[in-house]
């Protein structure tokens, strides 16, 4: 386990109680006390939480989201999924990050990745974002340039979704998109169970150069309410729970996709 996937494991430690002691990392992490203390420190400073004596807090970033991001079965494979996803974005991208589960365990990595906090007169990363809680999870890291979309909330999501989110994205233009989705079947595509969050993924896929759509495997095969006919064209990176005849059928409709090791 590297620095950035230690630092990311301890934020999912801290998510899950609202604070976290040295030695839980150290039996949880396999790594020494004074390995746990320095990745304390080094979230402490980048205000991702509050040092307390023999662990931590958490402060700054509130972990009060919505239900559907505390009960999430598929913790371990929305996090292979989000460190693929990382791996595609280079330093000084923009990205288009809708919400979600997947998409805020990619904002998470990104928030610790190593070369995006190095020094810079230039914004190392600008993420254009329709999801609140990824917009303030983000805004704390100052080589961030955040960019959130107009519109109504979704009290269920914490997503912009409406017409004002749809003016917005038509103004910008991205590097690569990442969308959840709620279900994806080949040939079929993406799907969302909310038509104004169904939208808006879309039109942030279609500002795009590169779009994926993030989903763990026990949404392939599965269709919710709302499709996305405007992303005609698409990636999609998932778990290594994807069956071969599910691999075969996305490759005979064209789509491409990349499996996240297990970690």
């Amino acid at each position: 386990m590297n620095r950035t996937e230690r630092l990311t494991a301890i934020l999912d430690l801290l998510a899950d109680s609202g604070q976290v002691e040295v030695e839980e990392i150290v039996l949880k992490l396999g790594v020494s006390p004074a390995t746990a203390r320095r990745d304390l420190d080094s979230l402490a400073n980048e205000r991702l939480l509050t040092r307390t004596r023999g662990g931590a807090m958490a402060g700054s970033v509130s972990y009060n989201l919505p239900g559907r991001y505390n009960r999430d079965d598929h913790s371990a494979q929305k996090h292979s999924i989000a460190l693929a996803a990382s791996k595609l974005i280079p330093k000084g991208a923009v990205i288009g990050l809708c919400g979600g589960t997947t998409s805020t365990a990619l904002a998470q990595v990104l928030s610790t990745r190593e070369d995006l906090m190095e020094p810079s007169n230039r914004p190392t990363l600008t993420v254009v974002t329709n999801a609140i809680n990824i917009a303030a999870q983000l805004a704390i890291r100052p080589n961030f340039k955040i960019m959130v979309t107009g519109g109504i909330v979704n009290p269920q999501s914490y997503e912009l979704v409406g017409p004002y989110a749809d003016s917005i994205l038509q103004k910008v233009a991205l590097d690569i998109a990442f969308i959840g989705v709620n279900g994806i079947e080949p040939g079929s595509g993406p799907t969302i169970e909310d038509e104004g969050e169904a939208s808006v993924n879309a039109r942030m896929a279609g500002r795009a150069s590169e779009s994926y759509m993030l989903a763990d495997s026990s949404k392939i095969g599965k269709r919710a309410f709302a499709t996305m006919e405007e992303s005609s064209y698409y990636r999609l990176i998932t778990d290594s729970g994807i069956t071969a005849e599910q691999l075969l059928a996305f490759a005979d409709a064209g789509t491409e996709v990349i499996v996240a090791p297990e970690e």
